[in-house]
């Protein structure tokens, strides 16, 4: 082993592990990632920044610019309309995941997954079946619907990339569709019943108001002539006067006028507030404080104000924040009154919490522009959504920029990254998606994963430390038959998902599956193809994919439920996929 070769084993090593230790987020490993190799000089500076300008991240980009232009239409509102006439439980859940499977083939499946979430809950009530039994088969369908096409997933797109810097073709649209439809009809079968093991009691009502309890937790207070607080602020009884222990959600002024005040909110004599928290921090206020309970008191929601509950999603600008950092009142105009996660309320202190990507939300805020606002802080809102487009055409036209450019890319008219570019440019000029809300639509941490990480996976090669790996992995492999070595491959791509993300696993698995199978003398693309079906398919826990951590909270969840419908779903990828690679990509040179 020579000297690159140990250094660039020594960072592989080191970015498995902070993507194992999960405290850092992963683009920002992949910028550490990046520095380490120019640092200790297995990255030419020259080359440090050309994964930015690799066609695979403009393919990602592009995608999910498409993705949502697809998203806004609302043609899949108005198309799914009719499953409200399904009435048994197994035919609902069998045709929601189908749904989600074939959209997810086209388009970004957490989009695809987050269009369904809203319809779901909503069918789910109506039919008695608990939230908790129809989600995560949603999420696990929107997992193998992008093993389809070549830009349903980007392990797909990665490897893509991997087979054409080896042999100078990449693989192209459909290629992927033979494999990934065997699973994903060997996965609906599984899913229209399997949802039976998963647990009943994870949620309780379906209402925001039944499910949190607000009433427990909020009490209307009027502020009394010779008040302590007239002139004081809504800081000053948050901090000093209850010691963190309320919230002050609404003021009514103006003659029943209701605000959501912000912090340096002055308060007035006949003020009436609605605080948050506990009811025991409430009643020693009322003399210290000179605050009167509200006799029957106001209601919660007036005719301007609405309850919503909202989940945050992986890229919202919540994540990693607390309500008084991104102060939510007074830029927002919105209040949170509980949060959920994990299947667990939490209702106090919740100005020191920290939002995590799948919390459920419930929040107060302005009837016409709550939507909105959730939207613009990445939060999906738990309700049907209004279609933006009120004609038939306007709903079609991105359908049918996106089909133009999978049929440019099928006829090999332009290659994947042009026709997917010229698609979400088209997109904006036509106004099916506004430029701000395409730039929103971008991941841009998965931007910077891939362009810090493809460097790294570049020099593993360059340095020979991928032809090393591949040799002893081979040496290992020749024990076993050839398609078992296939099998064991789709399995460590698996296991290693969850811990690294999934488009890692791809960069860094892809090159020594493709080394190891030139070692054994067998033809790469089932080891390839292997690499991006297990890259793609994590079913064992809620952080290994964007999807998984999305319906954690709103379906309640507990870390060890995705074991329960996600290990035997596991083990039919694992020996379905393996079949079909080794059946439409034969082993032998």
């Amino acid at each position: 082993m020579t000297v690159q070769q140990g250094l660039a084993f020594a960072i592989l090593i080191g970015t498995i592990g902070l993507f194992a230790w999960d405290k850092l987020r992963y683009d920002l490993v992949a910028m550490l990632s990046l520095s380490a190799g120019l640092i200790s000089g297995i990255v030419p500076p020259d080359k440090a920044f050309h994964g930015f300008s690799d066609p695979v991240v403009v393919v990602v980009a592009a995608a999910l610019v498409v993705s949502a232009g697809i998203e806004r239409s609302g043609i899949i509102e108005r198309l799914v309309g009719p499953l409200g006439r399904l009435k048994s439980p197994d035919a609902l859940i069998g045709t929601l995941s189908a749904l989600v499977m074939v959209l997810s083939a086209f388009m970004k499946n957490i989009g695809a997954l987050a269009i369904f979430i809203p319809l779901a809950l909503r069918l789910a009530k109506a039919n008695n079946i608990p939230a908790s039994q129809v989600l995560m088969p949603l999420s696990f369908a929107s997992l193998v619907g992008g093993l389809m096409t070549l830009i349903g997933t980007s392990p797909n797109i990665i490897v893509s990339r991997v087979r054409e810097d080896l042999t100078g073709h990449p693989y192209t649209m459909f290629d992927f569709t033979p494999v990934g439809l065997g699973i994903c009809l060997c996965a609906i079968a599984f899913l229209t019943f399997a949802w039976r093991v998963l647990p009943k009691d994870r949620q309780g009502a379906a209402s925001a108001e039944a499910r949190f309890r607000i009433e427990d937790y909020l009490a209307e207070v009027r502020i009394l002539p010779q008040s302590p607080l007239i002139g004081a602020t809504v800081v000053d009884l948050e901090q000093l006067f209850s010691g963190g222990a309320l919230t002050v959600v609404t003021i009514l002024r103006d003659h029943g006028r209701r605000y959501v005040p912000g912090g340096n909110w002055e308060f007035s004599e006949n003020d009436i507030l609605m605080v948050e928290g506990d009811p025991m921090a409430i009643k020693p206020l009322l003399e210290s404080a000179g605050l009167a309970m509200v006799e029957g008191g106001h209601g919660l929601v007036g005719e301007d104000m609405v309850i919503m509950e909202a989940v945050v999603m992986p890229n919202s600008l919540l994540v990693g924040t607390t309500i008084v950092q991104n102060a939510l009142r007074r830029q927002y105009g919105i209040a949170v009154l509980a949060i959920s996660r994990g299947g667990r309320h939490l209702v106090d202190r919740l100005r020191q919490i920290e939002f995590l990507a799948g919390d459920v939300l419930v929040v107060e805020g302005v009837n016409d522009t709550l939507p909105k606002t959730l939207s613009q802080l990445g939060c999906l809102p738990l309700a049907q959504r209004n279609i933006r487009f009120t004609s038939r055409s306007g709903a079609i036209l991105p359908i049918t920029i996106a089909l133009a450019a999978m049929l440019l890319v099928a006829l090999g008219i332009l290659p994947v990254a042009p026709a997917f570019f010229l698609a979400a440019v088209v997109m904006i000029v036509l106004r099916c998606l506004p430029l701000r809300e395409a730039y929103e639509a971008v991941h841009w941490p998965i931007i910077i994963l891939l362009g810090g990480l493809i460097p790294i996976s570049d020099a593993i090669k360059s340095t020979g430390a991928s032809d090393l790996l591949a040799g002893w992995l081979a040496m290992a492999a020749s024990q076993v038959p050839a398609p078992v070595a296939v099998g064991l491959v789709l399995l460590a791509s698996m296991l290693l998902a969850p811990f690294l993300h999934h488009a890692a696993t791809v960069l860094l698995m892809g090159p020594v599956a493709a080394a190891m199978a030139v070692k054994l003398g067998l033809a790469m693309d089932p080891f390839l193809m292997a690499v991006a079906v297990g890259a793609a398919c994590d079913f064992l826990t809620p952080i290994g994919h964007q999807c998984n951590t999305l319906v954690m909270g709103v379906g309640g969840y507990r870390f060890g439920d995705y074991w329960r419908l996600g290990l035997p779903l596991s083990l039919i990828v694992v020996v379905v996929g393996t079949f079909l690679v080794l059946t439409v990509w034969p082993i032998g040179l």
